[in-house]
This record gives C-alpha cells, sequence and structure tokens, in this order.
C-alpha cells in the first residue's frame, strides 16, 4: 500500500503539472490560474483508487483467476464497473465543493464524468489485478526459495550425520581389534588402551550432533585417540605437534583429523620397521586455516596407494569437507622422501573456547 500511496501522488502531481501547462495553454490569462483546484481534482483522481485498492487485493484473493474463471471473471467485471461508479461519484463531490452545482444537474455530471474515464479506470483496476497477482508470485517464490535452501540444508546435515555414522563404526572396529591383540600378549597395554577409549568416547557423546568443533577441541580427541596408538606401538610411535595458538579457536569439522592420522599410522608408520613419526601441524594462510598430517612412514606403493584413496577414512573426510564448505576447501596428499603429507584447507571461522578444554600440544 506504500507503493499504491507513493504511485498515487507521483501521478496526482504529473496530472496537476499536465493541467497546469494544457491551461496555460488555453487561457488568456495564465497568471490567474488557480493551482490549488487543479491539485485538488488531480489528487482526487488518483487518490480515490489507492484508497480503493485493498478492497480490490481482497476481492482477488476471495476470486482469484486461477480458480473458478468464469465466476472470478463476471465478479471481477461488475466490481470494475463499480470501482468507475464510485470514483465518478467522489470526483463528481469534490467538483460540487469546489465549483458548485453544475448547471445540468448531478445525474448528468456523473454520467459524463463516469463515461468519459471508464476505459482509464478499467484499466487501473486491472494494474491492481495485475499488481496483487504480480507481488503474491514474489512472495511465493521468496517462500519457495527459503524452502527449498532449508530443504539443502536438511539434506546436507542428514548427509553428514549419515558420513559421521560411518566413521565412528570404522574407528571402533579398529581400536577394538587392536585391544583384541594385546589381550593375551601385554594385558597391562591392553587395561591402558580400554581406559584411554573410555576416555575417547566420553568426549564423543558429550560432543555428538555437533558437526564442528574449535581446533582445540579436536587435539585433544586426536590426542586421547594417538595415546591409544602410542600404547599399541609402543616405542615405535613418537607424537608431535607444531600448532599455531593463534589457530585454537578456529573451527574445523568434528573428527576431521583422526581418520587422517589412523591412515598415516596404518599405511607409513606401521609398515615401517624403524621409528615412526607422525606430525599434526596447523597454521594460518590468509584467510584459511591449514592443517596437515605428516609421517616418515613408506610413503605408498601402487596397491597402498589405491587402498588410501578408496578407504573410508579419506573419502569420508573429502565428503564431509565439500558437505560443510563446498569449493571453499582441499584436501590433498603429496609423497616425499620417506612420507606422506596431508594437507587441509578451510575457511576461517572462529569460536568462544570452552575454558575446561586445554589440551596438550608442544
Amino acid at each position: 500500500m506504500r507503493w499504491v500511496f507513493g504511485a498515487a501522488t507521483l501521478l496526482g502531481l504529473f496530472s496537476t503539472a499536465q493541467a497546469y501547462r494544457l491551461t496555460s495553454l488555453t487561457s488568456k490569462m495564465p497568471s490567474d490560474i488557480e493551482v490549488g483546484p487543479l491539485l485538488a481534482l488531480n489528487f482526487t483522481f488518483w487518490f480515490i483508487p489507492a484508497l480503493l485498492a485493498p478492497f480490490i487485493f481482497r476481492l482477488v484473493h476471495r476470486f482469484p483467476i486461477d480458480g473458478h474463471r468464469m465466476q472470478a471473471f463476471a465478479v471481477h467485471a461488475v466490481s470494475a464497473l463499480c470501482f468507475a461508479a464510485v470514483h465518478a461519484a467522489g470526483m463528481l463531490v469534490v467538483r460540487a465543493f469546489l465549483f458548485g452545482t453544475p448547471p445540468p444537474g448531478y445525474g448528468w455530471a456523473w454520467q459524463r464524468l463516469y463515461l468519459t474515464n471508464l476505459d482509464w479506470l478499467l484499466m487501473t483496476y486491472t494494474t491492481f489485478v495485475g499488481l496483487n497477482y504480480a507481488l503474491g508470485y514474489y512472495r511465493e517464490v521468496q517462500v519457495r526459495g527459503v524452502r527449498e535452501a532449508q530443504l539443502q540444508a536438511r539434506l546436507a546435515e542428514a548427509r553428514l550425520k549419515t558420513l559421521e555414522a560411518e566413521l565412528h563404526p570404522h574407528f571402533l572396529f579398529n581400536t577394538l581389534h587392536a585391544i583384541s591383540a594385546l589381550v593375551q600378549t601385554n594385558p597391562d597395554a591392553a587395561d591402558r588402551m580400554i581406559s584411554r577409549l573410555s576416555d575417547l568416547l566420553r568426549l564423543t557423546f558429550d560432543r555428538s550432533g555437533a558437526p564442528r568443533i574449535s581446533l582445540q577441541e579436536e587435539l585433544e580427541f586426536l590426542q586421547k585417540y594417538l595415546e591409544i596408538e602410542q600404547t599399541r606401538f609402543q616405542d615405535r610411535l613418537t607424537v608431535q605437534y607444531d600448532i599455531d595458538p593463534e589457530t585454537l579457536d578456529v573451527e574445523v569439522p568434528r573428527m576431521i583429523l583422526q581418520p587422517l592420522a589412523e591412515n598415516a599410522i596404518k599405511h607409513g608408520v606401521s609398515p615401517r620397521a624403524g621409528q615412526g613419526l607422525v606430525e599434526i601441524v596447523s597454521r594460518l594462510d590468509g584467510g584459511r586455516l591449514r592443517l596437515e598430517v605428516r609421517d616418515n612412514g613408506v610413503g605408498l606403493s601402487g596397491t597402498a596407494r589405491s587402498q588410501f584413496r578408496s578407504g573410508v577414512g579419506l573419502a569420508n573426510t573429502r565428503d564431509r569437507l565439500e558437505c560443510l564448505y563446498g569449493d571453499a576447501q582441499s584436501l590433498e596428499f603429496t609423497e616425499g622422501n620417506g612420507g606422506l603429507t596431508v594437507r587441509i584447507a578451510v575457511p576461517i571461522q572462529r569460536v568462544l573456547l570452552p575454558p575446561a578444554v586445554t589440551p596438550q600440544v608442544a
């Protein structure tokens, strides 16, 4: 309605200026032209339709053209004629107020105004109907866009939960398999692994449902996992952290580093005869957080490379990154002299750190 009355005001000013110019061209004394009556008549001409617009809008909602068409067209045809009749009556009242009773009488004056402006008023009525439908379709498109965005978000969330549900059994199976292997040969180590697995599961359940957490919380979870692996490998596995303190409050996907560390141990450290090393690195690079998981293992042979690419851990990590960040993320791995490096880059989004979380990183 603000747009309707704004348009009526502009049209009233335009019509007044037009009427003043036409009158000045035909008048012998242009300076004697009274602007007040011109303003009153032209603003009345446009403001009567503006005042009647809400009734037209309600009628369109009550009798939509895309419903029962014959009934709707009949109702709107009668309504348009009544609209023109009311407009002529309003104009006649203003003219009577400004200039008095017209000489031939009110009936004659009303018919003259009605027939003179009928075509314009029918066009105005049709414009209001079209405007109502245009606004309705615009709002429908907006609502549909919001619903589609919500649906996409729900689908992405469901996909993410499916990926996480796929990851957890894989991780638990591998850990329980390692514990079962130590039960007979090293009961004390198996007991330590069970205790650390309990701590790890507690962290997992406490943060279940959160697709993203701070890097500090992720490192605490990763540290618990690597302690389990160090118990299994005993002195053969060394873990080093090279963490930029400025990155600790950056948001990362939950359990994003554990599969990469697991792959580093499985494909790099485990086949190696000597001392194995896994290094965790975090850096800020422009507007992105860069994470690296390095190992000094044997690298990837043809078979190992195929298993590494198609394994649950890496495929799951790639899918989760795409689900959360789209094209704003990257995941790549490179082989060096004796080892493999997996690099992740995600946009920087900072969060408040829980005061109780204090992982030990060196």
